[in-house]
């Protein structure tokens, strides 16, 4: 007899354009794991109920997407530090009848940023656009790289002074500057820039002016594929270096799949494939 396959998942609403489910097939290849992992569509108004079932089902654990990071952080019963810190989670552990909460954005966000993009962050200027779920995740491993300033910004500007808040102590003992303003208020330019609103996937156009920019900026959209164009587009006509969001997906991912495997698979490999596969 056969045992059966571990199950893993993604959560999301939207989720159909998740590729999770390739690249965790791909590290289970990579690595001799025996996994089976799947998208699910969930509505907007069921997650709690979503994840008791997969639960129920037997999964061992949960990728979070859009937009139920901070509902994912809620409904857990224990916390890695960097899911406690962001009070978001991308990442869900079922032990028993315990739910752990990870979240594995940031460290996929830098890796990419430094490994893939190899742009270290040590010493820079770094704009981060947003307070959703995606960025509560990014910012406290965006300071431990100990950039020398951060500026989070957002279209109401209070949630991005709370996600400022919450990261202070972090910030002053790694030696970082990091402040908040709204969209509107954003000054200077930068040396990295992350997009991580909603605004790429809404077609809502740049959420900030090419002012932020300067020659070579690494301006990174977490978001890929058409939902990143627009953002890419406007950072390449402005003299910036674009990058989309499928090298951090694949790094978060890796992540990931550590925490539920113990095993870190071969990310430049997968995002190389990835790439030549979406090029189709």
């Amino acid at each position: 007899m056969f045992a059966p396959m571990d199950k893993y998942c993604v959560l999301g609403n939207p989720v159909e354009h998740s590729r999770s489910p390739w690249i965790h097939a791909r590290f289970a290849e990579l690595t001799g794991e025996d996994i089976a992992y799947e998208r699910r569509l969930i509505p907007l108004d069921g997650f709690a109920e979503a994840v008791r079932a997969f639960r129920a089902e037997g999964g061992k654990g949960c990728n979070i997407t859009v937009p139920f990071k901070f509902q994912a952080a809620r409904i857990a019963t224990g916390f890695a530090g960097r899911a406690a810190l962001a009070q978001a989670a991308n990442v869900l552990v079922f032990e028993g009848e315990r739910i752990l909460a990870d979240n594995t954005d940031g460290v996929g966000l830098v890796k990419d940023i430094e490994d893939n993009a190899r742009v270290p962050l040590a010493g820079r200027e770094v704009l981060l656009a947003g307070a959703g779920g995606a960025v509560s995740g990014v910012l406290g491993p965006l300071i431990a790289a100990k950039p020398a300033r951060i500026v989070v910004c957002n279209r109401t500007p209070d949630k991005a002074q709370a996600l400022v808040d919450r990261h202070r102590d972090l910030a002053r003992a790694q030696g970082v500057e990091v402040t908040a303003c709204g969209l509107d208020e954003v000054r200077g330019a930068y040396d990295v820039v992350v997009n991580g609103t909603a605004a790429s996937m809404a077609g809502a156009g740049v959420p900030v002016p090419p002012s932020v920019l300067k020659p070579g900026t690494l301006a990174v959209d977490m978001m890929y594929g058409e939902a990143a164009r627009g953002f890419m587009q406007w950072a390449s006509s402005h003299g910036a270096q674009p990058r989309d969001g499928l090298g951090m997906l694949v790094e978060q991912a890796a992540e990931a799949f550590l925490v539920w495997r113990g095993v870190r698979p071969p990310t430049a490999r997968v995002l190389d494939e990835l790439r030549a596969t979406l090029a189709r």
